[in-house]
């Protein structure tokens, strides 16, 4: 199964710490990726597979269906590849993924980005309170996710590399800002979020019209 990425990847980019702009010498180098499994290979019963992980290690792909689906849905982990700038590989599907991937954007992004951040620091909390211990990774990408969903919603771009935070959010990471000082600052960029999805334009619903037109162009262009 793993030719599918290796002869089919559509779109490869790296995400995580180094393209956020927060990696140190020792980072790894998450990739994500799109496929295009061929369209003939969609009429036997035995479907493509929805996802691969490999065959690199940190390397994970959709089938650009899948890949739609969850973008459309405006998961930020998906959102991230199509506005990652550290482009490893891109095909013609590639660039026209790309080139409507603003249709996947919709007023969803504060409930995602929001939901993602709040997850991340109940669970720093619940394990502060059982344990004593703060996760300052996680609460470190609960402040970027947050900053993130505000700045989808005033700029209808996704907020990937945050390098000119760098010095502030690493201090979270190791653990340099005190809890209470961290609560204070999700505490306001959740009022932030609140704010921008009050005066956003992105539209209530993403542009199904202009996805379905690009997945049917990749589809007639690989009946081959």
């Amino acid at each position: 199964m793993t030719d599918l990425v290796e002869r089919h990847t559509a779109l490869a980019v790296v995400v995580g710490s180094r393209a956020y702009g927060l990696h140190g010498p020792g980072s790894d180098h998450d990739r994500r990726g799109v496929f295009v499994a061929p369209t003939r290979s969609f009429w036997s019963l035995d479907k493509p597979p929805t996802h691969l992980d490999g065959p690199a290690e940190e390397q994970f792909s959709w089938e650009i269906e899948r890949f739609c689906v969850l973008a459309a849905q405006a998961n930020p982990t998906v959102l991230e590849v199509l506005w990652s700038d550290l482009v490893e590989t891109v095909t013609a599907d590639g660039e026209l993924l790309r080139a409507t991937r603003r249709a996947f954007l919709s007023r969803r992004v504060a409930d995602t980005y929001g939901s993602y951040a709040r997850d991340q620091l109940a669970k720093v909390a619940s394990r502060r309170e059982r344990t004593g211990e703060v996760n300052h990774k996680q609460a470190m990408h609960m402040i970027r996710l947050l900053m993130a969903g505000a700045h989808v919603l005033r700029t209808a771009e996704v907020l990937v590399d945050v390098s000119n935070l760098r010095d502030q959010l690493l201090a979270v990471r190791r653990g340099e800002v005190p809890w209470p000082e961290v609560t204070e600052w999700a505490g306001r960029l959740q009022d932030d979020l609140a704010a921008a999805a009050a005066t956003t334009v992105l539209p209530e619903h993403p542009d199904r019209a202009a996805v379905d037109a690009m997945l049917v162009a990749v589809r007639e262009r690989n009946l081959k």
